[in-house]
């Protein structure tokens, strides 16, 4: 059951960042679209701490997002731009190609929180500009990006022949 109001400050959230520890990634995510009620937007807390990211540096073809920056400082990587955030920054990622791609990085030497408020268009297809990839999500109704119904990151010279594997 969802509720209408979250205090941010009783919030629980898990890590997020590859399975081996990292120098470059890791944060911990709270949910909290879906724990609103929110069916057609999508909104987490995140928390990085400093010298590391959240995610890679990528863009998303189906959604835009907005990130208001609540505490620490950084840098936020847009397109081939970067800009000095700070506690009341906001940052936009409208959809679109790799001049739209985006990440937030901790260069402070506190942790970097904020809030990344999302559209939730279902499929959503992201490209990742620094390591070539691309990632195609399909979430399907009560799940989320991390559960997606259908998911998959390759790079394009993975693909297919559509009529593989058919008779």
């Amino acid at each position: 059951m969802s509720t209408p109001v979250i205090h941010l400050d009783e919030a629980k959230g898990f890590p997020i960042g590859p399975k081996e520890p990292s120098e470059r990634f890791g944060a911990s995510v709270v949910p909290l679209g879906a724990p609103l009620g929110l069916t057609g937007l999508g909104a987490m807390l995140i928390e990085v701490a400093p010298g590391k990211r959240a995610f890679p540096f990528h863009n998303h073809l189906g959604n835009d997002e907005l990130f208001v920056i609540l505490e620490g400082e950084g840098v936020y990587r847009f397109g081939e731009a970067e800009f000095a955030v700070r506690a009341g920054s906001l940052c936009a990622a409208p959809k679109g190609g790799p001049q739209t791609a985006h990440q937030l990085v901790n260069t402070g030497e506190t942790v970097l929180r904020y809030l990344g408020i999302s559209t939730t268009q279902d499929p959503d297809v992201c490209e990742y500009p620094d390591s070539g990839k691309f990632a195609a999500f399909a979430v399907a109704p009560g799940a989320d990006f991390q559960n997606a119904h259908l998911r998959f990151v390759g790079r394009l010279e993975d693909g297919r022949n559509y009529w593989e594997g058919e008779t």
